[in-house]
């Protein structure tokens, strides 16, 4: 499994963003290997969202997607001071709730 961490540091323009979001998110999940994505943004604006893939192949495939390619330039433009991208191998993948340890 594959974790593409994109964390980014939000501007104040915001018209157009959540539309544009949710679309990438949808266009994500009906590529082949795709897993699951997670999303978090703290009050200062700065955010991480993880997308998790089958492999290294599969989490390629979104990177050329045209709609991909529009938000990194309207990202650029409009809707981040920074971002940063990671890609890393996910080894052990477990978690945990609270039900499970009072049992």
């Amino acid at each position: 499994m594959i974790a593409v961490m994109f964390k980014s540091n939000r501007t104040n323009y915001s018209e157009g963003f959540g539309e544009f979001n949710e679309e990438l998110e949808n266009i994500a999940q009906e590529l082949p290997g795709f897993i699951q994505q997670d999303n978090a943004r703290e009050m200062e604006d700065i955010g991480m969202s993880i997308s998790y893939w089958k492999d290294a192949a599969t989490a390629r495939e979104f990177k050329p997607v045209s709609r991909h390619i529009e938000a990194q330039q309207k990202g650029r433009i409009h809707y981040y001071d920074w971002c940063d991208v990671k890609v890393c191998p996910v080894d052990r993948p477990y978690n945990s709730t609270k039900q499970a340890e009072k049992e």
